[in-house]
């Protein structure tokens, strides 16, 4: 069988005697092939370029000299795949085609036969894992470097220049991933590889090396500026001909160590998180942000409630609250089902803002977690009311897209309803809209499951979301939460007031209730109720409150 490791050895001289005395040498290692000139090599070269590994050239020949071959090598871009090893008697020679690329010389007359197998060796194995390394030292997308290779010189640089101040940059492209699934990857490749080039125009100018860490997202380390809109300006520049102006949605996070107290990948986390922080920011196409005191103190406080998770589940410090929800069509508003909602008593932080912990623990992947806590303590509280009050409360429970996603979540919400003795259209599960969208043809599935259990569902904050009046026709919901924010300016005939009654008026195509939220005065109560919503939720009537106090609402 054909070795597929076999290496290939070009000798390339005008004697027929040396061509003999290498052959006979280096047979036993290689296969051999030869040229008896440089013209004949540099054509061989051309044709089986990829199946040499080593040419030994003879400097002094006719026709084409050995020089003249290496020139032609080095134009062709041939030096760089193939390592030369020239033959010579003149030392002078020696320097100049070292200068036009060979990997190492051979005198004449010859060495011993061990010494010449032990160069050509040498050369080959320099050569093959300096291949090695140039492939993994760049991305191959971008010809950026790659993450290792982007921190291993990003460290040699400080070892260097101890004193020099650096700053690490992170740039990446908002909701990147919608691109791509709206043009497509390779489109999405596109504009990945153009913000590269924008990245290494802008560096010509300020210094420093880039790396792509993963997907959109690129780091730099340059040396200190106080203005990083060159970075923005250049890649903007350079997606200008695949994206609309309004298109190009770029951030950047900065992080300076002065005193380089952190380790480099520290640094970088830093830079990460100050450019994290632009997610809910929509008002700019591009921005900038700066790690600074506040950052640090908030990476302290979310770590705090990141350890302190699993002891606040244990000891039910997390206490769940319910919003009423009154049902409006009739002269009396009227108690129909609630909310449940969740609320962290810190024993040392005291009371911790839901906006504070469950972007956190959504981040982190405990919010399923912190979810199925507030279901089990939902389905055990509604029971209780049944007991205590004689009636029933249905209560809607928040389902996350990750929550969705999970295997066993209708088992887990089946086996907490019949723990507590419920009828399944008692269990309400609000899901947002932009849940929908994520993964349409799944959660379509999971949430037809739920319905067919008896399950109503609410498709939460309508509105805030991406869906299409297309695509509303095919979800499976029972009812719409219209987002406060359609509320929160509504004036009889204003804009505000006719995108309510347009949300109603597809309610009443669907043929489902509207549950208007963030409902806060009469006078938005007497417009929604005339507009023809049927069931309010909001701080008019009631704000979220313990269960002990859902009494006095029956």
């Amino acid at each position: 069988m054909e070795d597929l490791f076999e290496r290939t050895i070009l000798i390339v001289d005008d004697e027929a005697i040396n061509r003999e005395i290498l052959g006979n040498i280096i047979q036993s290692e290689y296969k051999v092939i030869y040229a008896e000139n440089g013209k004949e090599a540099l054509e061989i070269i051309q044709s089986e370029a990829s199946a040499i590994s080593l040419v030994l050239l003879d400097l002094l020949m006719p026709v084409m000299d050995g020089n003249e071959v290496l020139k032609a090598m080095k134009e062709e871009g041939l030096i760089t795949d193939i390592p030369v090893i020239v033959l010579t008697s003149e030392k002078s020679s020696e320097i100049e085609s070292l200068k036009l690329g060979a990997a190492d010389f051979l005198t004449k007359p010859y060495d011993l036969p061990e010494v010449i197998l032990a160069r050509v060796r040498h050369s080959i194995q320099l050569f093959e894992n300096s291949k090695i390394i140039h492939a993994t030292e760049f991305d191959k997308l971008t010809l950026l470097y790659s993450p290792e290779f982007f921190f291993g010189y990003a460290s040699q640089f400080d070892q260097r220049f101890p004193n020099t101040v650096m700053d690490a940059l992170v740039i990446n492209f908002t909701h990147f991933h919608l691109l791509n699934q709206l043009k497509g990857r390779n489109f999405g490749d596109s504009v990945l590889t153009a913000m590269a080039d924008g990245i290494r125009k802008a560096l010509l100018k300020t210094g420093g090396i880039a790396g792509r860490n993963e997907a959109d997202c690129f780091y730099l380390y340059i040396p200190h500026a106080d203005n990083y809109n060159i970075f923005l300006d250049k890649i903007t520049e350079t997606l200008s001909s695949l994206l609309k102006p309004s298109e190009i949605r770029l951030r950047l996070g900065a992080y300076t160590d002065n005193e380089r107290k952190f380790p480099m990948i520290q640094r970088f986390d830093h830079a990460v998180q100050a450019c994290n922080s632009l997610r809910i920011k929509t008002t700019a196409s591009t921005d900038i942000c700066i790690y600074d005191d506040k950052m640090a103190e908030k990476e302290v406080f979310d770590a705090h409630l990141l350890q302190d998770f699993e002891a606040a589940i244990e000891q039910k410090q997390f206490k769940v609250v319910y919003q009423p929800k009154f049902n409006i069509t009739g002269d009396k508003a009227v108690l129909c089902s609630a909310e449940a909602l969740v609320r962290w008593v810190h024993p040392e932080l005291g009371f911790v803002r839901p906006d504070l912990f469950i972007p956190l623990f959504e981040e982190n992947g405990l919010v399923t977690k912190l979810d199925r806590y507030v279901w089990e303590e939902a389905a055990r509280q509604i029971a209780a009311w049944k007991k205590e009050l004689g009636v029933t409360i249905p209560v809607s429970v928040n389902v996350s897209r990750v929550d969705i996603a999970a295997p066993d979540m209708t088992d887990f919400i089946t086996k907490i309803v019949k723990e507590n003795d419920l009828s399944p259209s008692e269990y309400h599960l609000e899901i947002t809209e932009s849940a929908y969208t994520s993964d349409s043809k799944h959660i379509i599935k999971v949430v037809e499951n739920l319905r067919a259990l008896g399950h109503k569902i609410e498709m939460d904050d309508f509105g805030s979301g991406y869906s299409s009046l297309n695509m509303l026709t095919d979800m499976p919901i029972d009812v719409i939460k219209m987002d406060k924010a359609f509320i929160r300016n509504i004036q009889p005939g204003n804009k505000a007031m006719h995108l309510v009654e347009l949300v109603l008026d597809i309610a009443k195509y669907l043929e489902v209730p509207v549950v208007a939220e963030g409902v806060e005065t009469e006078e938005e109560l007497k417009m929604l109720k005339e507009a023809g919503c049927d069931i309010i939720q909001g701080y008019y009537f009631s704000k979220p409150i313990p269960p002990e106090e859902m009494s006095r609402f029956v």
